[in-house]
């Protein structure tokens, strides 16, 4: 009896010797998925009533290749010996199971994505294991995966890395690494979802204050970010990059338009309230757009209070005219530093004479960044803990050294300690300014007076220098502070609705500034300011069911022991109900924010420079990652300093030292301790 192989053998002899018609090809090409062309130039066999039964062949088509029957898969470029005398079928069979690019299996997936796995829980005192069992879905860790790549900024050929691939196949060896190209789909996919979520919560919030920031790529490609800040019907403060988009020109109407098309994109250009930006003159003309914008679309006040200056860009200013008096001392304690920190045999010595010293300090001497005068500060405080330490080091002098490489004199010394004091004030008050997830609106004008008030009692110092510098500021001060009119009367506002504050406070507070005749009259203006300020928002949200009661802007709160200690917001969103009108205003006025970067931006005179990676991206793409990363980054999570802390590092060293032999200290040789 002739085997069912050889007929098939003999049909394959017969099917081989014609080739296949143009119309055949054009018939055997709509088998395939539309993004699966034939290869040119192979010989596929088809025929409309094959022989072969099981259902997993309808997969895939035949071909001769070498004289010898191949399989060649429908979704994927696999190909397998199919020769029915020669080959078995279960590598066929196999793969059609499991080939992931057949929709079929994509669907059968789907149902075995939630998998139940054993699982161990570790005592971390007795540092036993409990095992159990739970669901591990494997679609949840992919989108854990995604979210890590943005918001860790990880490039996306991180997924390919051979570490990263290892501890994958430790920890979850069933789940199957995405490509490159995925997590990047995944990135964009993850970026359109949560934009439609954001663009929601903007349907439902009051009024919007938005601030501007400019960042340069390696390429130098100049793009601006458009943030904006709201508070939500919770009364949580929200800050959301909603823009990030290159810029040509610098110029303000160019400014202006850009934020006005992005205001419009999001459906927001009619809850525009404040914008905060820089000093550059560019800005003014932009802000003067944006007014033009809002009296069009809808405002408060007719959009006359819309530019708020950049509170924490003004301090800077002043503070680096004041540096600039002291380069000469700032300059030798710098140079003291680097001449330490770039040897690890000075390193060691340097610990050796602090203990001797008997210097009790957790901290390490550190380099400072010429565009952040924080850093500046805290190089400067922390060498001065140890300045008997370098008095004891052999320190570079000599007749070649320009003055300022010199070792400090301690009449240089004397005066770091006084400018550590002095930056100390500027120093904290630029931090508390600089928060962009708590409110700040209600601190800028007790923040303004403090400055003053610092700028005052150093001006009286019976060091000259320190004189001269405080009447230097002090100009500078009163460039953007002296006059009352140069002021977003907003702020003014904002301290009136803090719950702990009273009209009382503004006027004393301008008086302090300006003298009793100005002084009084400033706050007379305010008080009128605020009235007409009240009456339009009653005018916009008064309504019959809004009882008169409680709404008045003498804000006599009826605020109870257990509130005083109470911020702002939360104690709008448990008494709003009580004063309706003014709760809508404190909605608006309290969210503006008061500096235009994050803290840790705030003492830069340097721009902010895209990573590598980034710059490498396209204009789109890296408007979704940083917009995503922003949205994705709750607002109790730190932003992680990539540079490890000197101190702990050491004491790992020693921990992992006293468990290994005595000559692990011998495994590092420090060159210069050998010349």
């Amino acid at each position: 009896m002739e085997s069912s192989q050889s007929k098939r053998s003999a049909s394959f002899s017969e099917q081989t010797s014609q080739p296949l018609s143009e119309k055949d090809m054009e018939e055997l090409q709509s088998t395939f998925p539309p993004d699966k062309k034939l290869k040119a130039g192979r010989e596929y066999i088809w025929n409309r009533k094959s022989k072969r039964k099981a259902e997993y062949w309808k997969y895939y088509l035949e071909y001769v290749e070498n004289g010898k029957l191949r399989a060649e898969c429908k979704f994927c470029p696999k190909t397998f010996a199919a020769d029915g005398n020669l080959n078995g079928s279960k590598n066929v069979k196999n793969h059609a199971e499991s080939c992931l690019g057949n929709p079929i299996n994509i669907e059968k997936e789907k149902g075995k994505e939630k998998q139940t796995k054993l699982y161990f829980d570790q005592e971390h005192e007795s540092g036993e294991l409990k095992c159990g069992s739970r669901i591990i879905n494997l679609n949840d860790v992919r989108e854990a995966l995604v979210h890590m790549i943005i918001v860790d900024e990880l490039p996306f050929k991180h997924v390919e890395k051979p570490g990263f691939r290892h501890f994958v196949q430790v920890a979850c060896p069933q789940f199957h690494i995405p490509s490159r190209v995925t997590i990047a789909r995944d990135c964009l996919e993850l970026y359109y979802s949560e934009k439609e979520k954001l663009r929601e919560i903007f349907k439902t919030c009051q009024r919007i204050s938005v601030t501007t920031d400019t960042w340069t790529s390696i390429q130098r490609i100049n793009y601006m970010c458009l943030t904006a800040h709201f508070i939500d019907n919770d009364w949580k403060l929200n800050k959301k990059i909603i823009n990030f988009c290159p810029i040509s020109s610098h110029k303000g109407e160019a400014i202006g338009k850009a934020v006005e098309a992005c205001l419009e994109y999001w459906g927001i250009d009619d809850k525009l309230f404040t914008v905060t930006v820089d000093n550059a003159s560019s800005n003014d003309v932009a802000c003067a757009h944006l007014s033009r914008m809002v009296r069009r679309t809808g405002c408060i006040n007719d959009g006359k209070n819309l530019h708020v200056r950049c509170i924490a860009h003004i301090i800077n200013l002043i503070v680096w005219d004041g540096i600039k008096e002291h380069g000469v001392c700032i300059d030798r304690v710098r140079n003291d530093v680097k001449y330490v920190k770039n040897s690890p045999a000075r390193i060691l010595r340097f610990k050796d004479l602090v203990q001797k010293a008997n210097i009790d300090s957790k901290s390490s001497l550190s380099f400072d960044v010429p565009t952040r005068w924080n850093s500046t500060y805290i190089m400067l405080e922390t060498a001065l803990k140890f300045r008997r330490v370098f008095s004891g080091l052999s320190l570079p002098d000599g007749e070649d050294l320009n003055d300022n490489e010199r070792p400090p004199e301690p009449e240089d010394w004397e005066k770091v300690e006084r400018l550590v004091m002095f930056l100390e004030g500027f120093y904290l008050l630029t931090k508390r300014i600089s928060g962009s997830h708590y409110v700040t609106a209600n601190k800028g004008l007790g923040e303004i007076a403090s400055m003053y008030d610092m700028l005052n009692i150093w001006e009286q110092s019976e060091d000259l220098n320190f004189q001269a510098m405080a009447i230097a500021m002090k100009k500078k001060f009163d460039k953007y502070w002296g006059d009352v009119e140069k002021m977003n009367k907003f702020i003014y506002v904002a301290l009136l609705l803090d719950p702990h504050s009273k009209m009382v406070i503004v006027e004393l507070t301008l008086t302090d500034m300006h003298g009793p005749e100005k002084g009084t009259k400033l706050a007379n203006d305010v008080k009128e300011f605020a009235y007409s300020l009240f009456e339009e928002y009653r005018k916009m949200y008064a309504t019959s069911n809004i009882p008169d009661c409680g709404d008045n802007m003498s804000m006599d709160i009826d605020n109870r022991p257990e509130e005083e200690e109470q911020d702002a917001l939360t104690w709008w969103g448990k008494n709003g109900q009580r004063y309706v009108i003014l709760n809508r205003m404190a909605c608006d006025i309290l969210a503006i924010p008061l500096s235009t970067v994050a803290s840790e931006s705030a003492f830069s005179t340097g721009g902010r420079t895209l990573d590598p990676f980034r710059s490498s991206l396209t204009p789109k793409m890296v408007q979704a990652l940083l917009c995503t990363q922003d949205w994705l980054r709750a607002k109790e999570v730190p932003i992680v300093d990539v540079e490890e802390n000197l101190k702990e590092l050491e004491e790992i060293e020693k921990e992992v030292q006293r468990g290994e032999s005595n000559d692990v200290d011998d495994e590092v040789v420090f060159v210069d301790s050998l010349v």
